[in-house]
């Protein structure tokens, strides 16, 4: 797999906030695409080491910082995803919008935790998709944390009220493989 992954705030988030976003350098070297607003949202006065964080890997070139080109199709679906969508769709936040409006015009991955936003564009748009608890069953198998690491990684994610699906990696293990 060398596709990009398009990264929400969500989706970026989990991992910066327990100060975890190696495992994605690891994983997906060359491949971290951060959408100009995901950017914005990381960089909100209440959570300066989130910009810390995701300004060193941009800067350390672990990451990608991408801008929609206002005369791209990436553009007009990102408006349309934001500002008027079609009928029986919700609007999305724009760093949603930016991860699959990236994902779609260039066969990327939309790398989100948010499937209650983001799950019909995915399946209308035939996008690939990616979660924090998928990334982390990745390390596992890649043997770059164990059961336990993704437990404590789990918990300390949870406490920073991320939303991920179960109540602890083991647990999401258990859902996956059923």
């Amino acid at each position: 797999m060398t596709d990009s992954l398009f990264f929400d705030c969500d989706g970026i988030s989990a991992f910066l906030w327990v100060n975890k976003q190696n495992l994605l350098v690891l994983l997906y070297p060359g491949r971290i695409v951060i959408p100009k607003p995901t950017y914005d949202e990381l960089s909100y006065p209440t959570t300066p080491h989130l910009k810390i964080r995701i300004d060193y890997l941009i800067d350390n070139n672990q990451a990608t910082l991408e801008t929609i080109n206002v005369d791209s199709d990436a553009y007009e679906l990102y408006q349309k995803l934001t500002t008027a969508p079609d009928k029986g769709h919700k609007f999305i936040g724009p760093g949603e919008a930016a991860s699959i409006a990236l994902a779609r015009t260039k066969n990327g991955i939309v790398a989100s935790n948010n499937l209650k936003d983001i799950s019909s564009y995915i399946r209308e748009f035939g996008l690939k998709h990616i979660t924090t608890g998928k990334i982390l069953i990745e390390a596992l198998e890649k043997g770059y944390i164990t059961e336990d690491d993704g437990n404590t990684i789990w918990a300390s994610m949870l406490a920073k009220n991320r939303k991920l699906g179960a109540s602890s990696f083991s647990e999401y293990i258990k859902l996956k493989s059923k």
